[in-house]
């Protein structure tokens, strides 16, 4: 019965004029960045953050959510049309969507997407609202040992997860950590790296950050690189599945809803590491594993279900333990803080309004999703013609008025030109960037709780393992990284032998 009410506030609230207007805004943008390459919803989310200060931040926060899973939907339309992946969760999802569209079977791979990925969204919405109640009450739970042995893990899971090297990743969560301590300590009142800069003392803003790392320095990469050119473009003639087209992809579907569920709340899973675990599942399964890469309807039907499904249970950890699961839920954070939300179990009992809305906004969302998606995809196709020379110019001028609003300062502006430089060597170095933001964010809650069980225990650091579910909690980061750092050691102990 709780479960009912919570829904009925959800639409209710999500059902108004103004949030259906920024749910349908987010999901277009959404769609836009998923197919242009070279912009995602990390570097959008970021850019569009200081022009969410003038909106509420239930509307704010659906129209950010709707940017992210619209994502997804938008970047498999490319990907199956012209082989041109706008997102990297629908890479997997070329190998055979573009194989489909070349044997004349466009169509059926794009309602193949669409359904499966409404699918995914139904079910996520629901299992998050199954969810979310008992892991807020099990957070209040929780002390400052207990959350402090939760980021640490967040952050451990985060880095073994992503796509780097498992030490590369650590150093940029230990960056992003140092960067959260530029400012004045608020205990000690004492300054840390501000270098005599006043205008440093209440550090480093996250939004100048996000901006920097994900906006400009994705735009000076990818002016680096040849334009990309439509070419080829697939006829899209039968968009409607028949009844046994429907029951084929069905089973893939629920296979990678399931898959994309789990791995979603998972730190550092994510919407690409699903795709790519359910493309692994599906070819695993199948009675014709040799068909895949060729055309088979399980390998669009299943990853996209998976990306769509991780892309939504993803704010599972951010709407129950305040703790962002990969970087876009970063970017969430930071879009709370701006509005004054505090996240975390509290925000349920606080706000109800606020999060029941957003959770029934995705399933929203997801309506609007399969609408812009299908009827519209030859509008969408066009727009990769679009040079690249002429898209630049206006993201470069959105980033410099949304740092100049934050403080009314040119300051922030100057400030997001010297990190860009920054930004810009991790590009060249191929070192992940989202590790290092989840540090930024995670760092001064991490310190905050480090503090607390110091002060509590009297300096005594065996506080830190002093209940049962912290423990629990570092024994699966040590799982996590020995499974990480078992392969490379039996790899390296391989090649010593040949040697």
């Amino acid at each position: 019965m709780e479960l009912l009410d919570h829904a009925i506030l959800g639409l209710t609230t999500a059902l108004t004029f103004q949030n259906l207007i920024y749910a349908f805004v987010g999901c277009l943008l959404g769609t836009l960045i998923g197919i242009l390459p070279g912009l995602g919803p990390l570097a959008t989310i970021s850019m569009l953050l200081p022009l969410t200060y003038s909106l509420g931040p239930t509307a704010a926060l659906i129209m950010l959510a709707g940017i992210y899973y619209g994502a997804q939907y938008g970047g498999s339309t490319t990907a199956i049309i012209v082989n041109l992946p706008g997102e990297s969760s629908a890479v997997v999802t070329a190998l055979d969507g573009y194989q489909m569209a070349r044997q004349g079977k466009a169509g059926l791979a794009l309602a193949t997407a669409a359904i499966s990925s409404f699918i995914a969204g139904t079910f996520a919405t629901v299992f998050i609202m199954l969810a979310a109640r008992p892991l807020a009450n099990l957070a209040f739970s929780f002390g400052p040992a207990e959350y402090f042995a939760m980021m640490v893990v967040g952050l451990l899971l985060a880095t073994v997860l992503s796509n780097a090297r498992l030490l590369e990743s650590v150093a940029m969560v230990l960056v992003g950590v140092l960067l959260s301590t530029v400012g004045t300590d608020l205990t000690s009142g004492d300054e840390r790296f501000t270098f005599g800069i006043t205008k440093l003392f209440d550090g480093l803003d996250f939004i100048v950050l996000a901006m920097a790392v994900f906006g400009f320095a994705e735009i000076v990469r990818n002016l680096g690189e040849d334009e990309d050119t439509v070419t080829g473009t697939a006829k899209i003639t039968r968009l409607m599945p028949t009844r046994a087209e429907l029951k084929q992809m069905l089973a893939p579907a629920t296979r990678g809803t399931m898959l994309g569920s789990i791995l979603g709340v998972l730190p550092g899973g994510g919407a690409a590491l699903a795709s790519f675990a359910s493309y692994a599942l599906e070819k695993r399964v199948s009675r014709n594993p040799e068909q895949f890469g060729k055309g088979h309807m399980a390998g669009v039907a299943g990853p996209e279900a998976a990306n769509n499904a991780a892309a939504q249970t993803s704010f599972i950890p951010l709407l129950t333990l305040g703790m962002p699961s990969n970087g876009v839920m970063a970017l969430m954070i930071g879009a709370m803080m701006i509005h004054d939300i505090t996240p975390g179990p509290r925000v349920m009992t606080s706000d109800p309004a606020l999060v029941w809305g957003l959770i029934a906004s995705m399933w929203i969302g997801n309506l609007i999703l399969v609408v812009l998606n299908l009827p519209l995809v030859g509008l969408w196709v066009r727009l990769l013609a679009v040079p690249y020379r002429l898209l630049y110019p206006a993201i470069m001028l959105l980033c410099c008025i949304g740092a100049y609003s934050l403080k009314n300062d040119s300051f922030e502006v100057m400030l997001c030109a010297v990190m860009l430089l920054g930004g810009y060597a991790i590009v060249l170095l191929r070192l992940p960037p989202a590790p290092m933001l989840m540090g930024f964010v995670l760092g001064p809650m991490l310190e905050e709780n480090l503090r607390r069980v110091l002060l509590i225990s009297r300096g005594d650091f065996a506080a830190l393992v002093g209940s049962p579910i912290s423990i629990g909690f570092y024994l699966l980061a040590a799982v996590a990284l020995l499974t990480m750092a078992l392969p490379n050691l039996r790899r390296k102990r391989e090649v010593l032998d040949e040697d």
